[in-house]
């Protein structure tokens, strides 16, 4: 492959890139098979939440299949507006809620009331995302999403329904794993567009800059 007046050493540079990301590829779908092949983890409390028609229940957002992807969403009671990165994820996934809806169970939970979750995402046009509140539940706690003193997380965890039995199957561990010089946790970029966007570019990401709730 060769674009337009590129020169030698270009072609010689990118195809040395192009054999570094189909190492990735290869990687990334080799730790896929890892997590696809976790065995059965913990069995999950039965937790009940407040969603936009009234209480559900952990077992009532099983709606397809047997999985469900829950994003903590850093929007604590004492917080006074939501964690901007998160509502950067939040508005990628609010386009992408109908088609993850044909494959899995996708839900967004917070800590504030359900009113307050409520508001804020009818200000950004939120409507296909299914937003729960834990304010009355140690989901947050139990999962990761909370410390101990009160500082929200942004977790995401995967649950697992087998007959009349909930487990967990999955989180991002890697928020508390040590982070190596120069990189930030990225626990959940392979669900943020923002950073893979940024990284094509020759600016990259960056380190000094992060995304806003208005510009």
């Amino acid at each position: 492959m060769n674009f337009p007046n590129e020169s030698r050493s270009y072609r010689h540079s990118r195809d040395e890139l192009l054999e570094a990301e189909i190492r990735l590829r290869r990687t990334l779908e080799e730790v896929a098979a890892l997590r696809r092949q976790l065995p059965p983890g913990g069995v999950a409390q039965d937790y009940t939440f407040d969603g936009a028609n009234g209480k559900l229940r952990l077992a009532d957002l099983f709606e397809r299949g047997e999985s469900l992807v829950a994003y903590s969403f850093m929007y604590g009671p004492d917080m006074e507006r939501p964690c901007p990165m998160c509502t950067s994820i939040l508005d990628g996934l609010e386009g992408n809620a109908q088609h993850i809806a044909q494959r899995t169970n996708l839900v967004v939970i917070a800590k504030s009331p359900i009113e307050r979750i409520l508001a804020f995402a009818r200000s950004r046009g939120w409507s296909r995302l299914r937003l729960l509140s834990s304010q009355g539940n140690s989901y947050n706690r139990d999962y990761y999403a909370e410390t101990a003193d009160g500082a929200q997380m942004p977790m995401l965890n995967v649950f697992r329904r087998d007959g009349g039995t909930i487990r967990h199957f999955y989180g991002t561990e890697l928020l508390y794993a040590k982070e190596e010089p120069g990189q930030n946790a990225r626990h959940v970029d392979l669900i943020w567009p923002l950073w893979n966007v940024l990284d094509l570019t020759p600016e990259g990401r960056g380190t000094d800059w992060y995304p806003k709730l208005e510009y």
